[in-house]
């Protein structure tokens, strides 16, 4: 089982070139199990798993440029062509956190330049697929200084770098399935890192359709950040935490067998567990909106009177995640056309699906 100690970069640091860059594209993931409450530096209270996904991405390039005056490094980031500051001590606060596990960073000033195929802070986990992207950037730049990194230790490393700027983000490495944290059921399973759900998956699963109903664009009232930290004293957050760790044990069985009613029973159920905490909390807070609990009666009406396995999820946010196998997709993709596109701001939806994870814009193995 890795460690802390096994990621720590033990390379030569005297021949650092002189300026590189690299790019990569992630996507976000959603969650089917939620992980909701966690402790420093971001561990896990619960296990989850989630669909990784394939349209909704962000594709980052980093430039690495010597500096040699050994001062602070100097960090800049533009999303989506716009210069951000505001996202700068988010990132120097990621690069001291792995400061030790990637002493080489500290002689780079870097530059980022990303974007995303979805708006930011709308409850797509913009901080998974951007934190992953980052952290493949930095994996490439140590693949770099070491060319005889395996592919399967680059994954895990910059899974558990990603992890430490956002949780979510250790999921969005690979794909379709991938789970995080410790887990009796689930061998090799970790806290530190995601790994593949290794267990043979009914067909039914692959291309699972996820059509994202953007209900509402605009920033969270609330992070997610701020949301975990709020699970420190939460009153029910023991049992929430056993309730997610036995519903992921119960998923690993339906995700074998292909057993759709109770996918739709857990996913449904952990959805609605994950929006409870928020509504329990102290301070309490809500992140649904009027048109999400009316896409959500749509789905539950829809699913009894045409039996079509069509169910939802919800990440922090007020956005829907419409989930159905890849069979039903001509059914439901009307059915979403017809009867829950008004309630989205500006008809805007993803039509998404699970995917196999991150990919570099240019190859590196």
């Amino acid at each position: 089982m890795l460690q802390n100690k096994d990621f720590i970069f033990t390379g030569n640091l005297t021949s650092l070139p002189d300026k590189t860059s690299f790019s990569w594209k992630s996507p976000s993931n959603i969650a089917l199990i939620k992980y909701w409450g966690k402790t420093d530096p971001q561990m896990p209270k619960n296990a989850s798993i989630s669909f990784t996904l394939t349209k909704s991405y962000t594709e980052t390039k980093v430039y690495f440029t010597k500096n040699y005056l050994k001062k602070k490094s100097d960090i800049s980031v533009t999303l989506d062509g716009q210069k951000m500051d505001s996202f700068v001590p988010k990132i120097e606060q990621f690069l001291e956190r792995i400061n030790y596990f990637t002493p080489y960073l500290s002689q780079y000033n870097l530059e980022i330049i990303t974007k995303n195929s979805f708006p930011h802070s709308s409850g797509i986990a913009s901080s998974a697929s951007g934190m992953s992207a980052l952290a493949l950037c930095i994996m490439s730049l140590e693949k770099e200084l070491n060319p005889f990194l395996v592919e399967s230790f680059f994954k895990q490393k910059a899974s558990f770098l990603a992890r430490l700027g956002s949780g979510s983000a250790c999921r969005s490495v690979e794909g379709e399935l991938v789970v995080w944290g410790k887990h009796k059921d689930i061998d090799h399973s970790s806290d530190l890192f995601g790994i593949k759900f290794s267990e043979e998956t009914d067909p039914v699963f692959q291309a699972y359709q996820d059509c994202i109903l953007l209900v509402d664009k605009g920033e969270k009232v609330v992070s997610s950040t701020v949301g975990h930290n709020l699970m420190i004293d939460h009153p029910y957050a023991e049992q929430r935490f056993n309730q997610a760790n036995q519903n992921l044990a119960r998923l690993v069985s339906v995700l074998k067998s292909g057993d759709l009613e109770n996918f739709i029973s857990i996913v449904e159920s952990e959805a609605l567990s994950l929006h409870a905490m928020m509504l329990t909390s102290n301070p309490y807070f809500i992140l649904m909106k009027p048109n999400t609990l009316k896409v959500i009666e749509k789905i539950w009406r829809y699913r009894k009177d045409t039996g079509v396995p069509v169910c939802f999820t919800l990440d922090a946010g007020a956005n829907v995640h419409v989930l159905y196998p890849k069979k039903w997709k001509e059914d439901v993709n009307q059915f979403i056309e017809l009867e829950l596109a008004k309630y989205c701001q500006n008809n805007h939806m993803i039509w998404d699906q699970a995917g196999m994870g991150a990919a570099p814009v240019s190859p590196i193995f």
